[in-house]
């Protein structure tokens, strides 16, 4: 691959997912993009970027910054995230909620659905505590392709066997085959959409609770800067957001404030809050 190929894919997939790809991962290119090449007949990489420079193909568009994009996850990853979440997020909303009995949930960057179907299972767990309340989980990602997987519900014996308790397994899953099927309750409980956010998501309207991790780890400091300042407008004046363990908001945005408490957690500085929530730009984005 030519290097003014390489530097192409960059400010290409830059414009299009915020992915900001460092020139020591130039090998991903290679790695992530042959397996396309291969499939539509391209000699390699370099005629597949002739291609995209010629003129707009939507469907390679699409496969490349899904390609490049695609990251792992499984259930329960991290575990502190979800731990922090029904024994302290959980009776924090319950309390703070108790009239309206409404709670509105998001996984800004969901990919094949393990989040927030561990979340979905979570709240199942608690349901004794939730009769006649409105939970909505909105999961979102920029891949169709790993959107159309999490709303299956089907997982392998190797995504069911990392980080999913096996009285959860049991209880959640029913297996066919080689496969494991999530059960349609927690499987309803779930919205998947698909989005990119480097555009804008202010149509999705207000969260009590966001997690968009390990998504930020892959855009640049003024893309960083630029989604969280969005995603602090979409917490309500009491909401919380969780990034994943190697994201902090510190240096990039003072419309946030990490959790007194919790590591990983922030919240709405409420002295910029409202400032933010009115001054926010319209980001004029690429193509999706």
């Amino acid at each position: 691959m030519l290097d003014s190929d390489f530097e192409f894919l960059r400010s290409y997939l830059k414009d299009r997912s915020g992915l900001a790809l460092a020139p020591e991962k130039r090998y991903l290119v290679d790695s992530r993009l042959s397996p396309i090449c291969r499939r539509l007949g391209f000699e390699g990489v370099t005629e597949l970027v002739s291609k995209l420079r010629a003129s707009r193909d939507v469907t390679l568009e699409k496969a490349v910054v899904e390609a490049m994009t695609t990251n792992e996850t499984f259930f329960f990853r991290d575990k502190t995230p979800f731990t922090l979440f029904s024994d302290v997020i959980l009776p924090q909303m319950l309390s703070a909620r108790a009239a309206k009995r409404k709670l509105r949930i998001w996984c800004a960057a969901a990919s094949t659905g393990q989040e927030p179907y561990s979340l979905a299972m979570i709240l199942d767990e608690a349901r004794g505590r939730l009769s006649g309340w409105q939970i909505e989980i909105i999961a979102t990602d920029i891949s169709t392709e790993v959107l159309e997987k999490a709303q299956a519900g089907v997982y392998t014996q190797f995504e069911v066997q990392r980080g999913l308790p096996i009285q959860m397994l049991l209880k959640y899953f029913e297996q066919k085959g080689e496969s494991w099927h999530i059960s349609p309750k927690i499987k309803s409980m779930v919205n998947f959409r698909q989005l990119n956010l480097i555009k804008d998501f202010a149509s999705l309207g207000q969260f009590d609770v966001i997690y968009c991790r390990n998504v930020l780890i892959y855009f640049d400091q003024p893309t960083k800067e630029d989604v969280l300042r969005r995603l602090s407008a979409s917490l309500s004046a009491d909401g919380l957001l969780l990034l994943g363990a190697a994201e902090t908001v510190i240096g990039l945005t003072d419309a946030l404030t990490p959790h007194a408490q919790q590591r990983g957690l922030y919240v709405p500085n409420k002295h910029t809050a409202q400032a933010a929530r009115s001054s926010i730009p319209m980001r004029v984005a690429a193509r999706a």
